[in-house]
Formats: C-alpha cells, sequence, structure tokens
C-alpha cells in the first residue's frame, strides 16, 4: 500500500534522496557505460559524432530509471529485460528507418545488446547490497518521528524499516493517548504527547514530521500544525484514507485544491495514449500477418461441426459496460444467457478442432478485432461473461474494480497460473487478486512481459482446455 504510494513518488521520499537519485540515474549511466565499453573494444573513436549521439540519445530514453531498490530480485530482473527490449525495439526501429544503424559495426550493436542486460542486473544487485550498509553509517539517514500510534502510523515506520533505501530513520511516536491503550510500537518507543512534539523536534533537529493523525479533529491539527510552524522541519500528513487498499493512489489537484485518489485507472493522459497507441499498432499487425491462419481456423471451424465460424458472447468491458466478444467457436453450443457454465476438462460441448484450437489459444485470436475497435485491449483482466459477473461481483470484495480498465486478451492473472476453468471460489478470488495487482503496478514493460509470457505458455499451458 505505501510502497505504491513510493513509487507514485512522494509520500515516504523528500524531495531528494540519495536513493532516489541512483534510482533515476543507474539505468542511463549503466546503459551509456556499456556502450562505451564496446565501444572501446572494438577500437572505435568514442568521441566520434555517431557515438555521442547515441550516447545522449540513450541516456534520454533510458532517464529516469523505473526499478526501485525495494522490489524484489524478480521483479528488478523482469522490469530490466523488458525496459531493454523497449528499448532495443524503439532504438533498432528508429536506427533502420534513419539509416543511422549504419555509422555502428555489427558486432559492437550485438555485443552491447547482450553486455547491457546483464551489466544492469549486476548494476542493482550491486547498489542493493551497499547502499543499506552506506545509509547506516553517519548522518546519511534523516531523522523522522510520527505523530498518532495507529494502523497508519506503524505501518508507515514499518515501510520505512523495511526499507532503509529511503534513507528516513522513525526514532519514535507522539500519542496522546495513556501508553496502556496503544498498541506495541516495535523498536520506536512512544516519545510522549503531542503537545511535547514541536520541542522534541526542535531540541533533536528531526527533520521529517508524519502526521498519522485521524481526520476528524481538526482543531487539534491545526494547533498542532501551528506549533510546528516554529520548526525547519519537513511536514507530511497521511490521511487515514491510505488505510484501505488504493488502486493506482496518488495526490491530485482540482483547481488548485488538492484532492486523493483512491480507485483509478491508470490509463489517464499519456498513459492512455501509450496504451492505446501499442493496442491498435501491434494488434493490426497481428491481423495482417496471421490472416492465412485466420482463414484456415475458419474453414476448420466450419468443416467440424454445424453452426457460426465465430462465436459472439456479452462481455463486461471498460466501467461494466457491455461489449460483444469475439471468438472462434470451439463448441457445439453457444451459451450466453442469465446462466452460463464454463468449459471443463473433457467437456462434451467441446468439438476435436475446438479443443486443439482452445488448447493452442488459436480461438481467441477473433479478439484482436475487439481490440482494433477500442472494445479490449491486448492485455488486461480477462473478460467473463455477464453472469458469471453477476454472480461474483456478490462473493468476492473489489471485483468490479477490475472493469477500470478494457479487458484484454491476456493477462497477469492467465500468466501466473489462473487461467481457464474456476471451479472454486478461491481461484476465482486469486484471479482478481493478480488482475488488481495489474491495476496498481501496470507499465508498458510489464505489458510486453505479459505477451512474452503468454507466447511461452501457449505450447505447455496446463490449463488450457
Amino acid at each position: 500500500m505505501l510502497a505504491a504510494l513510493d513509487r507514485q513518488g512522494s509520500l515516504l521520499r523528500g524531495s531528494f534522496t540519495l536513493s532516489g537519485a541512483i534510482e533515476a540515474f543507474i539505468d542511463p549511466l549503466t546503459v551509456v557505460a556499456v556502450l562505451y565499453a564496446c565501444a572501446a573494444w572494438h577500437g572505435e573513436r568514442l568521441l566520434s559524432p555517431a557515438y555521442m549521439i547515441l550516447g545522449a540519445l540513450s541516456f534520454a530514453l533510458t532517464f529516469p530509471g523505473n526499478i526501485r531498490l525495494h522490489e524484489s530480485t524478480r521483479t528488478m530482473v523482469r522490469k530490466v529485460a523488458t525496459n531493454w527490449l523497449l528499448f532495443a525495439g524503439a532504438a533498432g526501429a528508429f536506427g533502420y528507418a534513419s539509416g543511422y544503424l549504419h555509422y555502428f559495426p555489427h558486432s559492437m550493436l550485438v555485443a552491447w545488446l547482450a553486455a547491457t542486460p546483464i551489466a544492469l542486473v549486476a548494476a542493482h544487485a550491486t547498489a542493493r547490497q551497499a547502499l543499506p550498509t552506506w545509509m547506516a553509517i553517519g548522518d546519511n539517514q534523516r531523522i523522522a518521528v510520527v505523530a498518532g500510534v495507529n494502523d497508519i502510523g506503524l505501518k508507515l515506520a514499518r515501510e520505512f524499516r523495511a526499507h532503509p533505501y529511503l534513507g528516513t530513520r522513525v526514532v519514535g511516536f507522539f500519542d496522546d493517548r495513556p501508553r496502556a491503550r496503544l498498541p506495541d510500537t516495535g523498536e520506536a518507543p512512544l516519545l510522549g504527547p503531542l503537545a511535547g512534539l514541536a520541542e522534541f523536534v526542535k531540541r533533536r533537529r528531526v527533520e521529517a514530521i508524519y502526521l498519522a493523525l485521524p481526520m476528524a479533529p481538526q482543531p487539534r491539527i491545526l494547533a498542532l500544525l501551528d506549533e510546528l510552524k516554529d520548526t525547519t522541519a519537513s511536514i507530511y500528513f497521511v490521511p487515514d484514507i491510505f488505510v484501505t487498499d488504493l488502486i493506482q493512489g496518488r495526490v491530485d489537484n482540482v483547481g488548485g485544491m488538492a484532492v486523493v485518489a483512491v480507485c483509478e485507472t491508470p490509463f489517464t493522459g499519456l498513459n492512455n495514449v501509450a496504451k492505446r497507441g501499442s493496442d491498435f499498432v501491434l494488434a493490426l499487425l497481428i491481423l495482417l500477418l496471421l490472416s492465412p491462419l485466420l482463414l484456415a481456423i475458419a474453414i476448420g471451424v466450419k468443416l467440424s461441426s454445424p453452426g457460426p465460424v465465430v462465436f459472439k458472447q456479452r462481455r463486461y468491458g471498460l466501467d461494466g459496460r457491455e461489449i460483444l466478444v469475439y471468438k472462434f467457436r470451439s463448441m457445439t453450443v453457444c451459451d450466453d444467457g442469465a446462466s452460463v457454465r464454463q468449459a471443463t476438462r473433457n467437456d462434451s460441448r467441446i468439438t476435436p478442432f475446438g479443443a486443439f484450437i482452445r488448447r493452442t489459444s488459436l480461438d481467441e485470436l477473433p479478439q484482436f478485432v475487439n481490440v482494433l475497435q477500442g472494445r479490449m485491449s491486448i492485455v488486461g483482466p480477462r473478460p467473463h461473461a455477464v453472469a458469471h459477473n453477476e454472480a461474483y461481483r456478490k462473493l468476492i470484495k473489489g471485483y468490479m474494480i477490475r472493469h477500470k480498465v478494457k479487458p484484454g486478451i491476456t493477462g497477469w492473472a492467465q500468466v501466473n497460473g489462473y487461467r481457464g476453468e474456476t471451479e472454486t471460489l478461491d481461484k476465482m478470488q486469486k484471479r482478481i487478486e493478480y488482475d488488481l495487482d495489474y491495476l496498481r503496478h501496470w507499465s508498458l514493460g510489464l505489458d510486453l512481459w505479459i505477451i512474452v509470457r503468454t507466447a511461452l505458455m501457449v505450447v505447455r499451458d496446463p490449463n488450457a482446455y
């Protein structure tokens, strides 16, 4: 929860921290360093205009880095791979179209493409090992206190303790309630009532104050803020709404008035343009390249059993609006009523040819037409039948939040083993958890990673039937 706010950028961090600088610069500096190392190894003139321009473009395209030091090693490796694939694809397409690639030896470019992801992983691993030790020395951490011993205050302190890269050490809590009524504060002690906060901050040269107080008692908060004006500490207000599970939580403003997003789509502004643009281009290319295969499948469906070639089913799309989703028909029936039975293993309704196209996911190919129409995305939560939506929305908390984005042909839940039949409520619950995780952490790199994993799963997915 709070780590998500850290990624949005401003609750846990100050305006500038060493860890923030490392996260921003480690990728571009490593990319440029490996470029020049490969060029030197091949005997190239490093100060030539071609290499200076390529170095500047590489730095600009990879700055700032989006890999956070507190993220897991697996996430770090995945982001390195997808970021580098996106960079190589974009730079390679530009270089080929403009003829700029001809200024560089082919062997040097291959070496750069191969060595850079290895160097990036090594650089991040080194930073993760060295930075916490360095920050623990001397005055490299800023001192902070938390006002309010409650769920959000305790969570905040735990986040700082778990992520030393943030460069902040919580030395204690302030609260007006008696110690006997307070939960255990862990390693950070209770330092006294709120009335002593300002004096403590001045005496101990505290650099940051986090107000984790209930929003209701405004006079008490206003009085405390007046006292803290006589200090030089940075003051952060942590509203108690952050106890809830945020989806794309961030601070925004309406005509200069601050508002907090509790549940929002990740596809706003430029993100929406990038998502829609990549969907349209990829869907068009795939349909053009696979048109002979589409024709062959259509003939196979028609010859294998009576009925339409394309099966259309009502699903929930963006914001819960109904859409028609296309699939090659793989069954002898076309259920789309108030009760829709999911396909099961050895389902008698599945035709022999239908079993083949379901196992290889070829039955999903007509949904690229849905993507061109703007009803679906290539990556997103898989659309469920309307009947299933109406049933599960009553059973699973937050189920309908997955409809804050367009449904996808493939998704984060599917590549993590939750594709196909959800015969138990627990399985559907896990699928929804992955869908919401996708909404929290969306990026073009994550989309690319899901597409790559989907392609690998086509030939060996035990849940495809």
